[in-house]
């Protein structure tokens, strides 16, 4: 799955179309290299991702291209 649409179906970053932004802007970094929206994202990857002064860093459990709202956290753990 692309990491623009997994950081959406994640729900870590609400749109996709922000999610694309982030990645143009280089403020992703998956295995602490910048990543480009395109990206294949596979399970055991570390994302981080800067907002503003804050910083997230996840680590991918699942890809599923279409998950529940009430399942999106099961993609994903706090690092």
């Amino acid at each position: 799955m692309r990491l623009d649409k997994y950081l959406k179906e994640s729900r870590i970053i609400k749109r996709r179309t922000i999610a694309n932004e982030a990645c143009d802007a280089g403020r992703v970094l998956v295995n602490d290299k910048v990543a480009r929206a395109s990206l294949e994202v596979k399970c055991g990857d570390i994302i981080t991702v800067a907002f503003g002064n804050k910083e997230t860093k996840v680590r991918v459990l699942s890809v599923n291209p279409s998950i529940h709202k009430e399942d999106a956290e099961k993609m994903y753990e706090y690092l």
